[in-house]
């Protein structure tokens, strides 16, 4: 007889063996059932049945111990190879999370480096090359203009060298008028120069000569002639004129050249500059494309890594409680079968007692005589059974009730101490599903209430980790926004200062003309005005003759000509001063402009190196949210798994938990009215005995 127990939650049936007596038992009752009125030889063969059966049957429980010896040290082998081998792997895997962890930080903090770099780079050859075009245009403008300059020249030193070969050969006619044209043509190209190169004295004189240029050719002056310089005064003017245009072109020649010497030396080196820009920026980029390739292989990895870290956390917690399961059961079937062997055994050897066999012999005669004793027992059993099993609802005590009619004293009594064992068995085993249920409840309670407080404070973290990434990325983006705008503030700063460099000097350049200009009108007043005149000192000498006719009135100078040359002088005054203010504005403004851009520069910096701190912040708060994350997944397994498990220990245990009072009164009634029948049952008995020994 066999029974078996599943505890809830467990993958493994413990089959429990009765103990050896209920065989005995049955063993008894086919002694009983073999009684015979025949010869000796007919009695004995029942026991000796009953013997060979109990010898095969310690052979069989011999067998089935060495079939579940193999069996266990193979489980054993199996428990023992795969814990050590998950427990490394468990160990090497959390190793390498570790690695994975500190490569990712390591990796981010890299390319959000890297990130930064390449945009200093890029702005930097974005520089480097507007730099080069600009001096690229600068420079052909400055080509453009000193061709044609020269070209002006050119013409004005072949004109001015005519002029000089007419003068010199008093040429006149058609010779005479291209010359003529070709200096009117010069003092037009060059009115600035020839300005600043000629005296207003010998600026009247080429004017005049280009005015009447034959006068210089006449034979007998003209009126003109009276005051104006002779053909040779002219002539050392050109010559001059010539002379200065000649040195003023071949300083012109070498300033082109110097300017484009180094204008070449500025594009070498601003295109070094590029280059080397440029091989630097393809360097970062690949070091960038290569350092996220290896974190995203590297996150790849940790993902993977952490998959089979669970799979293999949970194959060995289910190792350890398969193999713990196994180890009991193998311990608890090692011992009923020992016991079930020693039960065996010891009837065994009462069976082949000699008193056993006398006492068979004395049993098998007096059935006959013990007929109507046994049945007045067994109607007091069989109603102290049939009542007990209709007031309990019990079939078994009824089915009971109606054998104890039928069948001998000895099976009667047998299947009652069956029935016993078995009901008292039931009950230790429903004391121990009830502990076990109320255990296992109350640990699942506590586990999922430990889990459900994790959850929360896991997001809450997550919730925490959020805030503090949209901070960091909306702080990210302000300095970003603040380094473009700064940026921006430099680019025109930079626009402004050269607009107002450029501004200032033609104020200067203006101021230094109007300066220039006004002294040398000043000069030529100065040089009339403050010299004596001759005219005057000859009206007051006495004549010697006859005096003249009237003459010339007394040429007196103009009564103005002092306020004029007071008012030039003050404009001139005024102009130096505008032009000294003008020069310390612009050295204020150079020194404001670079202080700007100082400052400005240094404030890009700053932010370039709060959005580096701030994105290696990011990306390991974005790290540890992505645990967090994949925390609250392990958790919300587990939650659920815990409430798979509870439903399956409710579902095992509600009916024993609710009826279990109730069970186990109706049970000990139950055993009660068994044990009244089998004393009703073992009086019959004694009063046959006593009969028989009378």
């Amino acid at each position: 007889v066999q029974q078996q127990v599943t505890p809830a939650g467990s993958d493994f049936q413990i089959r429990l063996s009765v103990c050896g007596s209920m065989k005995i038992a049955c063993c008894a009752a086919l002694l009983v059932c073999a009684a015979s009125s025949g010869a000796d030889a007919d009695k004995n063969r029942p026991v000796t049945k009953v013997i060979n059966l109990l010898k095969d049957m310690v052979k069989q429980l011999e067998k089935e111990a060495e079939e579940d010896e193999e069996v266990y040290n193979k489980v054993a082998c199996w428990c023992k190879t795969n814990d050590k081998e998950k427990t490394t792997s468990i160990s090497d895997a959390e190793q390498h999370i570790d690695r994975l962890i500190s490569t990712i930080e390591e990796k981010t903090a890299t390319s959000s480096r890297l990130n930064t770099e390449i945009k200093n780079l890029e702005v930097e050859v974005e520089k480097n090359q507007k730099a080069l075009d600009q001096a690229t245009a600068n420079r052909k403008k400055e080509l453009a203009e000193f061709n044609e300059d020269e070209k002006d020249t050119l013409q004005s030193i072949s004109a001015l060298k005519s002029a000089v070969t007419v003068l010199s050969k008093h040429n006149g006619g058609a010779a005479l008028l291209d010359m003529q044209a070709a200096l009117r043509s010069t003092m037009h190209t060059h009115s600035a120069k020839i300005g600043d190169m000629l005296s207003t004295k010998e600026l009247k004189t080429v004017q005049s000569f280009l005015q009447s240029p034959e006068d210089y050719f006449d034979a007998e002056p003209t009126f003109k002639q009276s005051y104006a310089p002779q053909s040779g005064e002219i002539f050392g003017i050109l010559k001059n004129m010539l002379s200065t245009f000649e040195a003023d072109l071949s300083q012109a020649q070498k300033d082109e050249m110097q300017a484009q010497s180094a204008y070449e030396s500025l594009k070498a080196a601003k295109e070094d500059e590029i280059k080397n820009g440029q091989d630097h920026l393809e360097e970062k980029q690949e070091e960038l494309a290569t350092t996220d390739e290896d974190n995203a292989q590297a996150k790849e990895d940790l993902e993977d890594t952490r998959a089979s870290l669970s799979a293999d956390q949970a194959f060995l917690a289910n190792l350890k409680e398969k193999c713990q399961l196994t180890d009991q059961e193998y311990e608890q079937r090692t011992s009923t079968r020992q016991e079930e062997i020693s039960a065996v055994s010891e009837a065994l050897s009462f069976l082949t007692s000699d008193d056993a066999h006398d006492l068979f012999s004395r049993t098998f005669n007096f059935v006959q005589q013990s007929s109507v004793a046994e049945s007045l027992g067994r109607q007091r059993a069989a109603a102290v059974l049939l009542t007990t099993g209709q007031r309990l609802a019990s079939p078994q005590l009824v089915e009971l009730a109606s054998s104890v009619q039928r069948d001998a004293f000895v099976k009667v009594k047998k299947a009652i101490d069956d029935m016993i064992a078995k009901l008292l068995q039931d009950k230790e085993d429903e004391i121990k599903q009830k502990d076990f249920c109320i255990e296992e409840l109350n640990t699942n309670e506590r586990e999922t209430d430990l889990k459900n407080r994790d959850k929360e404070e896991t997001q809450a973290k997550i919730d925490t980790l959020n805030n503090e990434i949209e901070t960091l990325t909306n702080e990210i983006d302000t300095l970003k926004a603040e380094i473009q705008s700064l940026q921006t503030n430099l680019k025109r700063a930079g626009e402004d200062r050269e607009q107002e460099n450029k501004d200032f000097q033609e104020t200067v350049a203006d101021q230094r003309a109007t300066v220039k200009l006004l002294e040398k009108t000043l000069d030529v007043l100065k040089g009339f005005y403050n010299k004596k005149h001759k005219g005057a000192s000859l009206a007051q000498e006495d004549p010697a003759g006859p005096p003249p006719p009237p003459g010339f009135k007394s040429y007196n100078k103009n009564s103005g000509s002092g306020g004029v040359m007071g008012m030039i002088q003050q404009i001139i005054s005024d102009a130096k001063t505008e032009e000294a203010e003008a020069i310390q504005a612009e050295k204020d403004a150079q020194s404001a402009y670079e202080s700007f851009v100082k400052d400005t520069n240094d404030s890009i910096t700053a932010k370039q190196d709060s959005i580096t701190d701030k994105a290696d912040t990011k990306a390991k708060k974005e790290g540890e949210r992505t645990d967090a994350k994949k925390d609250l997944e392990n958790m919300m397994i587990e939650l659920e798994e815990l409430a798979n498990e509870n439903a399956d220990l409710h579902k095992a245990c509600d009916f024993t938990l609710k009826n279990f009072d109730v069970r186990q009164s109706a049970r000990d009634e139950e055993v009660e009215g068994l044990r009244e029948a089998k004393a009703a049952l073992s009086g019959a008995q004694l009063t046959l005995l006593q009969r028989s020994g009378a």
